[in-house]
């Protein structure tokens, strides 16, 4: 084991669900077989992004869908990563996590966010102008309801007066938080509240983040007596040879990319410049980590030690890739990583 690798390591998988050319239905219930896997080898959570009109996600209510999760599985964890704040009212998004929360026995993971593709809130009306100061008077909401047994907040976009909160989560004091960022200063606050954090990107870039979230919370401690969190996310796809991984990741990575750029083709809009536009790029960029088992833990673990990270989100299905790479994939991982680590 390296050295500048934690003595325990985490894995989980995050997924954008995004469309893969089948049935609706038929998905959903490939990635709850593939969650069942998960659960049974030790992973330890799954999150959900949140998405809308879009092929990029076909889980735009990503509660939804979780709670059927929370039904076909027993120890892993999950959330969304992250529920999109400003397209919910803040005390109907209060209440789906304590029923999420309870319907689990308390496995619910809360990652909270704007989003970052401004056209999915334009279709609810919500303008790129109000969106900074909905989601913040939203989280503030979700912040004081999760602590409290009434609800009072006076703002612009809100305004609640003396609202009993009948529901709680099953978690105290309440269930732990994520952000998704690759900004230093969302670091710092995600350290300063004792949230966790997910990132994405090369691990060299990554380790700036992680060091800022290190740098602040030297001073805070987090609510739920464990080492916070610092994600590292990575699409992986493992075979028995790298040329059997290379051609099934390709393929799917070539799906995925056509779903994510959707609304940006047709909006006529410029894509994000850091996103790999070929699966090469994808490489090179350490968006996709491919190959044996062997050569993908080597990789992984560099990548990981780089960032500063301590939990690796896998992106084990995306594009149009098949159930079964996705589950041997998850297999892989449980053999040569969870294990030597200790899960």
């Amino acid at each position: 084991m390296k050295s500048g690798l934690p003595s325990r390591l985490t894995c989980g998988i995050f997924d954008h669900l995004d469309d893969d050319g089948r049935d609706a239905a038929r998905q959903y219930e490939d990635r709850l077989k593939l969650a069942e896997a998960c659960d049974s080898l030790g992973f330890y959570a799954y999150h959900l992004a949140e998405h809308h009109c879009t092929p990029h996600g076909r889980g735009p209510s990503p509660n939804l869908f979780l709670s059927s999760l929370a039904q076909r599985t027993r120890q892993l964890r999950f959330g969304p990563l992250v529920l999109l704040l400003n397209l919910y009212h803040p005390l109907r998004a209060f209440e789906e996590i304590c029923m999420l929360d309870q319907l689990s026995g308390g496995r619910l993971e809360l990652g909270i966010g704007r989003g970052s593709q401004p056209i999915e809130w334009g279709y609810f009306g919500i303008s790129a102008e109000t969106a900074p100061g909905r989601y913040t008077e939203a989280s503030e909401i979700l912040n004081i309801a999760l602590k409290g047994h009434t609800l009072s907040y006076q703002g612009h976009h809100f305004e609640l007066n003396e609202i009993p909160l009948t529901l709680r989560p099953h978690q105290r004091p309440y269930p732990p938080t994520w952000i998704a960022s690759n900004r230093a200063e969302s670091a710092q606050w995600a350290a300063a509240n004792g949230a966790n954090l997910a990132c994405i990107g090369p691990a060299s870039v990554v380790r700036k983040v992680t060091e800022a979230y290190r740098s602040q919370r030297a001073h805070n401690t987090t609510a739920h007596g464990r080492e916070p969190f610092l994600g590292l996310a990575r699409m992986v796809v493992i075979a028995k040879s790298d040329q059997d991984a290379h051609a099934a990741a390709k393929t799917a990575y070539g799906r995925w990319l056509e779903s994510f750029k959707f609304l940006y083709d047709l909006n006529a809009i410029p894509t994000p410049p850091a996103l790999p536009l070929t699966f090469d790029a994808a490489l090179e960029s350490e968006l996709c980590v491919v190959g044996t088992p062997a050569s993908v833990r080597q990789l992984l673990l560099h990548q990981m030690e780089e960032a500063g990270a301590n939990y690796l989100l896998c992106q084990l299905a995306f594009g149009n890739l098949p159930l079964e790479i996705s589950l041997y994939t998850a297999t892989a991982i449980k053999a040569e990583i969870l294990d030597s680590f200790g899960g």
